[in-house]
């Protein structure tokens, strides 16, 4: 994996990709604005990258209609299409250290899980979906012998996806990947923090045989770039991973526009629920640290609340601090690093504000808790302990490494407890019992529950949440029917 000086030198020497991609090509934007990619990790200006606006989303957009309406991807045998996808899964591999450093120059994620995590992972997406799409059949309808009516899953045309910044490579993977597969043409629009490693993604998908204007990305800002695509008359699907606010703008915009379908995966404040009958400790403490304290906390299904009964929550702790002791924190380029800086001086600043609310109303620190100033991006991992059910720490996605602990009297309370917030998007429960812990997770309205664990997951089960985390879901097969359209054709045989 090579070691922090071998990285800082080729951190030195990159030469990332800046313009837009639009139509199989890299172009300025039409108003030749720019905007600095900035590093958390040291203030640097990494390069500046292209400002797009409706102009260009409306050039993006024109070109993925062209190649939708040509039929060069559309109507391509399956077989073929399963060709594409699968070499560019193998060319993202192959350029796994490039994009792994741009993602961590990006979002100050740890080098050591860009390169085992993120690229893997956005590859593995890709070449799943690369591996389904000739695996899906239509239906026929059990209609009278007079009559042949078939059911058929027919793409949607133009599909816009919105990606957030703290697993950019993973979440555009899980979007483009299905579109792509059932047919659509896609425009990509990356969040601003962390817009590199897309640019290469396209190149390489072009590189691989997908034809020009299938994929194209936009960056910009999202209130121009971002918006525009959503408004757009000509997109037929959004897809959306962000905050509840954006996503009620995206919901707002569709309907003022053509009724586009949007698909919403929003925020989360997922409880680790830790029943008294807890049978392993130190790997309930580990799985609680690391749903936490993994990217800085910056994961929306992140376990951010403990909601931990009676009996056990002191030894709890204490292993929790031990896991804390051992983690380290520093500079996301290190390979040994296990936790890097939060992404941007205004996310630090958003998470700073929650910190300063502590003792409030009774809460204290058990671990961490300090405010970085000024430039300084690197919050320590923080346990807070003594929060109310209805606090805004206890309420609200706070997207740092903060945990906050509630203490529970009963397995009802509990329960209560771990629903009783506007969000459903992930769970989890911690028992020795194991029919106990699943009559519990059955009740838990959330799309993702774990059992005896957190943060387990692959392309090959739904992730989407319950309430105001969300609808529709990425990943699995399910996953392709949110971008294609059934369609019934009825055949009078007489």
């Amino acid at each position: 994996m090579s070691d922090l000086a071998t990285w800082l030198k080729k951190a030195e020497s990159v030469k990332p990709a800046s313009q837009l991609f639009i139509d199989g090509k890299y172009v300025d934007a039409a108003s030749g604005a720019t905007f600095d990619s900035v590093s958390s990790r040291d203030g640097r200006i990494n390069t500046k990258i292209a400002a797009g606006n409706t102009e260009d989303v409306n050039r993006a957009v024109a070109a993925a209609k062209r190649a939708f309406d040509s039929g060069i991807w559309s109507e391509m045998n399956p077989r073929d299409k399963k060709a594409v996808m699968l070499k560019w899964s193998e060319l993202i591999l192959q350029h796994k250290e490039e994009l792994a450093l741009l993602e961590t120059m990006d979002t100050s994620k740890p080098i050591g899980d860009t390169l085992a995590v993120d690229v893997p992972g956005a590859a593995r997406t890709i070449q799943w979906y690369g591996e389904a799409l000739d695996k899906i059949y239509d239906e026929i309808a059990p209609a009278p012998r007079t009559a042949l009516a078939m059911i058929t899953r027919e793409p949607l045309g133009v599909v816009g996806a919105v990606v957030p910044w703290n697993y950019p490579m993973i979440i555009a993977s899980w979007k483009i990947a299905p579109a792509l597969a059932m047919g659509n043409s896609v425009v990509l629009k990356p969040a601003e923090n962390s817009s590199m490693s897309a640019l290469l993604l396209a190149r390489l998908a072009s590189e691989a045989g997908l034809p020009d204007g299938v994929l194209n990305v936009v960056t910009g800002l999202g209130a121009e770039a971002g918006q525009a695509l959503a408004r757009h008359m000509d997109v037929s699907k959004l897809a959306f991973t962000g905050s509840g606010a954006t996503g009620r703008k995206m919901l707002q915009y569709a309907a003022e526009s053509n009724m586009k379908s949007v698909q919403l995966e929003l925020g989360g404040k997922s409880p680790q629920v830790v029943l008294d009958d807890v049978a392993d400790l130190d790997a309930c403490a580990s799985a609680i640290a690391w749903g936490i304290y993994y990217n800085a906390g910056q994961t929306c299904n992140a376990g951010s609340r403990l909601i931990v009964q009676g009996g056990v929550k002191e030894e709890l702790f204490a292993r929790i601090g031990d896991f804390i002791k051992s983690f380290k924190v520093g500079d996301p380029l290190d390979p040994s690093t296990q936790m890097g800086p939060i992404v941007s001086t205004l996310q630090k600043d958003r998470v700073n504000a929650y910190l300063k609310l502590v003792g409030a109303e009774g809460e204290s620190f058990a671990f961490g808790g300090v405010a970085p100033e000024g430039n300084d991006c690197l919050i320590q991992p923080t346990l807070i302990d003594g929060v109310k059910q209805n606090s805004r720490l206890s309420q609200e996605e706070i997207f740092g490494p903060v945990l906050v602990a509630l203490e529970t009297k009963s397995e009802s309370e509990a329960l209560e407890m771990a629903n009783g917030t506007e969000f459903g998007l992930a769970a989890a429960v911690w028992s020795g019992n194991i029919a106990r812990a699943h009559k519990f997770a059955r009740k838990l309205r959330a799309g993702t529950v774990w059992i005896n664990t957190f943060d387990m997951s692959d392309v090959i089960t739904p992730f989407g949440g319950f309430k105001q985390s969300g609808s529709g879901r990425d990943k699995s097969l399910h996953a392709l029917d949110n971008y294609s359209a059934l369609k019934t054709t009825w055949v009078d045989l007489n």
